[in-house]
């Protein structure tokens, strides 16, 4: 695999595909676990993992499970990768188990897991499938990281644990709790768009900062996109349609000739 591939993968999982900051997905954890950066970067690399896994594994088997029974399939998958995910953190990081809690099994419905693998790892190579997971990941990840952080650090004064406000400041503590989560992701969404709008008045390239899909089918690089193969099967379809009728009319128009 071409390593401009693998970077752009990366890339897109991180920048402009985020699955959090772009496409909106995965809200429940995002929203719920996110009370300080340790959960939140515990949770983003427990989901990175499980991503990852089963994006490879189902691309190994994409030409072996029947297509009727594909999504039960997958959530199986997923399911298992949770499973074992659960037990090793149960065992190695109880204290991140403990935080973390209902949310670590809750990732098997999660659906940015199952949304990579009916867009992206059923369709397209093993080690392609592979990085498009660790690429969504690690968006996953920053993104949970960067809430949990601001969370803490303007509701208890703390970063990762430690403290690092003066003694004089004052936390607000509604950012601890769930109004704050709605809080910080909202604002960190308005300064990606206003960013975003300032550089395209710029005459600048902010194609890479996108708000989901740009419905430019002709350039897009996304090969497992479900849009565009539902679009090329449309357009198709019509062709086809088209065709017949221009045969049907001919024919008409030659016996009205006779």
């Amino acid at each position: 695999m071409k390593q401009n591939k693998i970077t752009e993968r990366l890339l897109n999982g991180l920048i402009k595909e985020n699955p959090t900051f772009v496409l909106m997905l995965g809200m429940c954890p995002t929203l719920a676990v996110t009370t300080s950066a340790m959960n939140g970067l515990g949770m983003g690399l427990t989901t990175m993992v499980v991503l990852a896994l089963s994006n490879m594994f189902i691309s190994m088997l994409r030409k072996v499970i029947p297509d009727k029974v594909r999504i039960p399939a997958f959530i199986v998958i997923i399911a298992s990768f949770v499973t074992v995910v659960e037990l090793l953190l149960k065992a190695y990081i109880p204290f991140l188990y403990s935080a973390l809690g209902l949310y670590i099994p809750l990732i098997v419905v999660n659906c940015i897991i199952l949304g990579r693998a009916e867009a992206y790892a059923s369709k397209n190579g093993v080690v392609a499938s592979l990085f498009d997971g660790i690429g969504m990941g690690l968006g996953f990840t920053c993104a949970l990281t960067i809430i949990g952080a601001v969370r803490e650090l303007i509701g208890a004064g703390e970063l990762f644990g430690f403290g690092v406000m003066p003694e004089s400041y004052v936390p607000c503590s509604i950012f601890v709790l769930a109004p704050g989560a709605f809080f910080v992701l909202a604002a960190l969404t308005a300064i990606q768009n206003k960013v975003k709008i300032a550089g395209e008045k710029r005459g600048r390239d902010m194609s890479k900062i996108q708000s989901g899909c740009n419905s430019d089918c002709m350039n897009c690089q996304e090969s497992g996109c479900s849009k565009r193969l539902i679009d090329t099967s449309a357009k198709e379809a019509v062709k086809e349609n088209g065709d017949r009728a221009e045969k049907s009319a001919k024919k008409k128009e030659g016996k009205n000739n006779d």
